[in-house]
This record gives C-alpha cells, structure tokens and sequence, in this order.
C-alpha cells in the first residue's frame, strides 16, 4: 500500500438509508466507490467496499430482510470511520471461525481489516463503526481551506445573509485567495479547474444579465 498523509484536520461525511436486501449490497459498493473517488481515497476502495458489505450483510441476517438501516461513512482525525445503525439492540459477537457463516465470522473479518471497531447502542437501536487508519492522500492548506469555505456556504444555503452596501476596503485580494483554493479543491478531485472556472463565469455573466 502506497504511503500518504492524510490531514486530520480535513472532516467528510456521507450518510446513506438503506434496506437490508441482498440487492441493495451492490449498490452500496457501487455508492462506497464513488464517494472514495470523489474524495480522493481510491487506495481504500477495496477494503472499504468488503467492511461496508460484511456490516450491511450483518443486519441482512441478523436483524431480517428488509430492515432498515443506516450506512454512515466519514473522514475525521486521520481516521476513516464506517458506521452503520440499524434498530435492533443485539450485540453482535466474535465467535469461533469454523461455527458457521451466519455466527460472526463476517466480523473475524472486519477485525482483521481495521484498526478498531465496536458497537454502541442507540435510542432506536445499535450502530456498529470501525475505522481505518488513513493511507493519505495529501492535501494542501488551500484544500482544506476552500473546504471549510463550502462547508460554511452549504450551511448558510437557503439563508438570509446581510451584505454591507460597499464592498469593505481590501475584500478583493480574499476573494481572490478563495477563488484560487476553490480551484485547488477542484483539482484535488480531478476536475479541470480552467474549465470549471470557464463555467463559473458564464453562470456569473447569465446571473447578472
């Protein structure tokens, strides 16, 4: 495995509902794979895809076909953290290997793969979470800064913000810094940034026209 460096200081999350069928397991690795690509981690894809699978599997025999659940992926603190929810309290056990394919040896497996893992029990149920340590992937400070800059932008969505009249003195240089780390987050993630920023001014011109 290839040696990165991933900053803790970078925080994704991805939350997805899913029901405990043997059909849905393709999409979640499908779901799984995409997200990795997106956020740069395809070194994890693999090991990723087989967590999320075993886990999803789990509550498929467990709990029962067709149970809701919860597939609850994020990057914090180095770490990458996998968890999923569903509504029953049982605690899964780690028993013997060669008890048979429904008793836990999928979490003899999911043992051998992460760094930790457990289960916590919830108001409407339990989630089971494993992490992984991070094979990373190196991101700049003007990544993590246009990150936080979206983050903020997606919270304020939908919001009425109150802007001064006349841009305050010294405003042009800022937002030609964020303009240039948005363009760094965007080659981070295998877009074009010439061409993103070719679009952005064309939506720009059509907004004002």
């Amino acid at each position: 495995m290839a040696d990165y460096d991933v900053s803790s200081e970078l925080q994704l999350r991805y939350v997805l509902l899913f029901e405990a069928a043997p059909i849905e397991m393709r999409r979640l690795r499908q779901e799984v794979a995409g997200l990795l690509e997106r956020w740069s981690l395809d070194v994890l894809v693999e090991e990723v895809q087989l967590v999320v699978t075993e886990l999803a599997t789990n509550v498929l025999h467990h709990v029962g076909a067709g149970a809701t659940a919860t597939l609850i992926v994020e990057l914090r603190d180095g770490r990458f953290r996998i968890e999923v929810h569903d509504q029953s309290q049982a605690i899964p056990l780690v028993t013997s290997v060669g008890c048979g394919a429904e008793c836990g040896r999928g979490l003899h497996l999911i043992a051998a793969l992460v760094e930790e893992w457990g289960t916590l029990l919830t108001a409407s149920g339990k989630a089971v979470w494993c992490e992984l340590a991070l094979p990373g992937l190196q991101f700049s400070a003007g990544v993590r800064r246009a990150n936080d800059a979206l983050q903020a932008y997606q919270d304020h969505r939908g919001r009425p913000l109150l802007f001064a009249v006349k841009a305050p003195t010294g405003l042009a240089q800022p937002a030609v810094e964020l303009i240039a780390d948005l363009l760094h987050w965007a080659a981070a993630r295998g877009c074009d940034p010439d061409d993103l920023l070719d679009q952005a001014v064309v939506r720009y011109e059509g907004e004002v026209a």
